[in-house]
């Protein structure tokens, strides 16, 4: 008789929002939902700090496919910023390289600080970060004592909210800064809070990070670990395109076309991801607009 094992049924195709715990890669929850999932297609859209806690919108099956353009979305975050110390790898997992006294610094210079961190701004990411650098990451050759050059990038920091000041420490000479905001794809909180304490002359580095959201998902429909090893709450994939794309929907014909990989007349939608899905709602494809024409990103359907 076989003693085969039965070829356990795949799950559906979707997307399973986490809220990550604090101390866990986003690796770690990765393998963690390989296991919970039943499956290896399993990936995530954009890390989280193991310091950090929060949403992480992660893939399943072919959702895979959908993580790369959900990593481009908007970002929301609330963090911790301490002025006064400044650490090697600009939050609380790293040792403090200098400490300079924060009490003379006042909620109005902190406000306007922050003010020159929002918008369009040039930031320089931490050295501790997975940027490669001549094909290594930056992390590996700056824990291994090298100074790593990383050239600034233009990000936005649509929004930077302070929510709270609070001061401690013997004298006062720490200031805790708790803010909320809202940015691009390749912000790093880090190194805004890096830079607000240099701005102020005092140094500064991140003490807690929680992020909020991930494009249109958020903390309300995320799912801790023990919740999904539960119930795996899957968010079925034309639901997670409909929410964070915009929707184009296509006669039977053009969903023919387009599955077979053929383009179609743009409509004026703009740059970015459109989801296209057939009369009875399914989705076909994620396509893109240039110029007169609509060609595909990904197709889903057979």
């Amino acid at each position: 008789m076989s003693t085969a094992r039965a070829k356990r049924t795949p799950p559906p195709s979707g997307l399973i929002i986490v809220d990550k715990p604090a101390e866990w890669t986003s690796h770690d929850v990765v393998a963690k939902l390989r296991g919970i999932a039943g499956t290896r297609k399993v990936g995530h859209a954009g890390t989280l700090d193991p310091m950090a806690t929060g949403v992480l919108v992660v893939g399943v099956e072919k959702a895979t496919r959908l993580l790369g353009h959900l990593a481009l979305t908007e970002k929301g975050y609330d963090a911790t910023i301490r002025l006064g110390q400044t650490t090697n790898t600009d939050d609380a997992e790293g040792e403090i390289t200098a400490s300079v006294p924060a009490g003379q610094v006042t909620e109005e210079d902190i406000r306007k600080g922050v003010a020159t961190l929002t918008g369009p701004i040039m930031q320089i990411p931490p050295q501790v970060s997975a940027i490669k650098v001549n094909g290594e990451r930056a992390y590996k050759r700056a824990r291994a004592g090298e100074e790593v050059e990383l050239k600034a990038r233009q990000v936005t920091v649509s929004s930077f909210e302070i929510t709270a000041v609070r001061r401690h420490g013997e004298f006062g000479d720490l200031v805790d800064v708790d803010a909320s905001v809202s940015c691009s794809s390749g912000t790093y909180i880090r190194a805004l809070a890096r830079d607000l304490g240099a701005d102020l002359g005092v140094g500064g580095h991140l003490t807690a990070l929680r992020r909020t959201r991930v494009g249109p998902y958020d903390l309300s429909v995320a799912h801790t670990l023990e919740h999904l090893a539960a119930e795996c709450v899957i968010l079925p994939m034309a639901d997670a395109v409909a929410a964070a794309f915009p929707r184009r929907d296509v006669t039977a014909e053009e969903a023919a076309t387009v599955a077979h990989g053929g383009r179609l007349p743009a409509l004026g939608a703009g740059s970015g991801p459109i989801g296209v899905f057939a009369p009875d709602g399914t989705l076909v494809a994620l396509m893109e607009e240039r110029g007169q024409v609509a060609r595909s990103l990904a197709v889903f359907v057979p």
